[in-house]
């Protein structure tokens, strides 16, 4: 009997109309995914009148998500592996959905919390998963491409949820942006006869006849016929213990990585969660306000797709480097009086450079580790700038707590992007002629789950 490697014949396919189906549904299914985060930030202003909430506490309450997608990510990464990717994204996809419309009949901060950190749970194990399925069909000459548009998604949820939030918010109360969460639950039927499941799942479970089906969509062009027995070579090793990061002089390029991470995810989720609120307090209103955050991921989307072609076309650290030190000028800038144009401009640079440096970090970790602990090294990065996500929230609360000017406020929101080009550049440096990386683009993104 003939065998066939399944990675061969996905990473030497041409294009074809899966290819699109599959990026377009895992986008779908990320813009949804970014609505649901980047709600609280639309809402935050209306829900501390209503609430009476301290800046402290308004943080504590952004940071429940977070939390939430934290342990999302422990529980149905595992799980998918049991159950498959398709399922898990499934119901993934249907608890955050819930979830954040039940946050609309929260009475009390306690409840909005409970039910915020359930939908956290979903979100954290939908990400994930789509962004590894996308992953195992790409073809590899087209995968940054999809990857990068797959991620635009995210920030395409963060700008629908901004413009809805600037017609929904006055007419009909924060409430109708959770309750218009799940209208998305219509799109279960397409999603679960649509998108596939993974071909390594099904050769795994024993189903050599379906992931035959499966993957001659993928490839028509090549020959499988029941005498082909298809197979897939696992290139990493398992059970890789976090110690093997730190050995072998990657002991500093892990700590900067991690270091990189915790500062990116810190700056997108303190600017996704008070960005409204910061420019209501500086005498914008609600709608103007709504509108730098719908700016803030309309750049986030061209920053993803710009991010991944850069990456692939120059030097990888050297872009991370260059987009941190641009973001950390433009949040610095947002706090001084410019006009309108101008601060519009700063702020989509500023979505551009943090939403969209996260692809290029993902990338320059799968860079350098090699690929036997790969897996563990992007594991760790993603689990070490989720803790950035929560602190992000919190340090907002915090600085409105004090009182600061404004231009203090986003003066400290941009110290996190200049210690993460410091540290990008102290990276550069230290490996510089001591390590002969291999020359992995974007397309070598596979996050862990």
């Amino acid at each position: 009997m003939k065998t066939l490697d399944i990675n061969q014949v996905i990473d030497n396919a041409r294009f074809t109309r899966f290819h699109w189906m599959v990026t377009l549904l895992c986008g779908l299914l990320l813009v949804f995914d970014g609505y649901d985060l980047f709600i609280y930030g639309a809402v935050l202003p209306v829900l501390m009148k209503e609430w009476s909430l301290s800046p402290v506490q308004a943080g504590a309450l952004g940071s429940y998500a977070l939390f939430g997608m934290m342990f999302g990510a422990f529980i149905f990464g595992p799980l998918a592996d049991r159950i498959g990717r398709k399922k898990g994204v499934a119901i993934s996809f249907v608890l955050f959905s819930i979830a954040t419309f039940m946050s609309g009949f929260a009475t009390s901060p306690t409840e909005f919390g409970i039910f915020r950190f359930i939908a956290g749970l979903g979100c954290g194990g939908l990400m994930p998963n789509a962004v590894a399925l996308i992953n195992e069909y790409a073809p590899k000459r087209a995968r940054s491409t999809l990857v990068a548009l797959m991620f635009s998604g995210y920030s395409l949820g963060g700008v629908l949820c901004a413009g809805l939030g600037i017609y929904m918010l006055p007419r009909f109360g924060w409430q109708s942006m959770f309750f218009a969460a799940a209208l998305p639950l219509v799109l279960l039927p397409l999603i679960l006869w649509k998108l596939p499941e993974s071909v390594g799942f099904l050769l795994r479970q024993g189903q050599q006849a379906k992931a035959r089906q499966m993957l001659s969509q993928v490839a028509p062009d090549v020959a499988m016929g029941s005498d082909v027995q298809l197979l897939q070579t696992e290139a990493k090793g398992a059970g890789v213990p976090m110690l093997d990061l730190f050995l072998k002089g990657r002991a500093m390029g892990t700590f900067m990585i991690w270091l990189s991470f915790f500062c990116c995810l810190l700056m997108v989720y303190a600017l996704g969660s008070w960005l409204p609120k910061l420019m209501a307090t500086a005498g914008y209103s609600l709608g103007s306000s709504l509108s730098f955050l719908l700016m803030l991921n309309f750049g986030g989307v061209v920053g993803a797709i710009a991010g991944g072609w850069l990456g692939d076309g120059f030097s990888l650290p050297k872009v991370v480097l260059a987009f941190f030190a641009l973001g950390t000028v433009a949040i610095a800038l947002l706090g001084f009086n410019s006009p309108m144009p101008v601060l519009y401009l700063l702020i989509a640079i500023a979505g551009a450079t943090t939403i969209g440096t996260q692809i290029l970090l993902y990338a320059n970790t799968a860079q350098f580790y090699p690929q036997a602990i790969r897996s563990t090294g992007l594991g760790w990065a993603s689990g070490v700038g989720r803790t950035g996500a929560i602190v992000g929230p919190l340090l907002g609360g915090w600085l409105m707590a004090a009182a600061l000017p404004l231009q203090m406020n986003f003066l400290v929101f941009a110290v996190p992007g200049l210690v993460a080009a410091l540290a990008i550049g102290f990276f550069i440096l230290y490996y510089r002629g001591k390590q002969e990386a291999p020359s992995v683009s974007v397309a070598a993104v596979r996050p862990a789950v």
